[in-house]
């Protein structure tokens, strides 16, 4: 049985604030990452496997993979933090049926073509026009770095800035 806590998106995945702030409020015991090309990296997952706090358990899955183990109750054990790397990968899970009623993203790194709407937090117009269809479909979807910190509305950030939504 598995509880899921929170579903992040930090293209930093298990990081410090990470670990620290949001690991430890949710009093979780699992972390998950769901993307497609860390899941073929054995090398990089162990890293991450390495980066958690002792005790707790990583996992991670192609989004392929994510849907199958919710589907057959073999995705965690105990209280879980999700983690996503990018728009795409969270976009594609939703797309396939994995359940996602509330998003926060905490990390979006900047590069050319890029917004900085929030902290450090950058999107494109690619990356707005998927997850403004997840909002619209239901989906809360907010801006947060640090549980300290207050949470952006992802629909005041499409107010605020002139995506080129598609």
């Amino acid at each position: 049985m598995f509880d899921i806590r929170l579903i992040r998106l930090d293209f930093r995945l298990i990081h410090g604030q990470v670990i620290t702030k949001w690991f430890g409020q949710i009093t979780g015991n699992e972390i998950v990452i769901i993307d497609d090309d860390l899941s073929q990296d054995d090398f990089m997952a162990s890293i991450y496997e390495m980066s958690a706090p002792v005790g707790s358990k990583v996992r991670v899955y192609s989004v392929v993979q994510a849907i199958e183990k919710m589907n057959d109750e073999t995705f965690a054990q105990g209280k879980v933090l999700v983690l996503f790397k990018n728009v795409d990968q969270v976009y594609k899970a939703y797309s396939h049926g994995f359940k996602i009623d509330e998003l926060q993203i905490g990390g979006l790194g900047s590069a050319p073509g890029r917004i900085n709407v929030y902290g450090p937090i950058t999107l494109n117009d690619h990356d707005a026009s998927l997850l403004k269809h997840m909002s619209d479909n239901g989906t809360e979807i907010y801006l947060q770095q640090v549980p300290e910190e207050a949470k952006m509305s992802f629909k005041k950030v499409l107010e605020k800035y002139n995506f080129n939504l598609e």
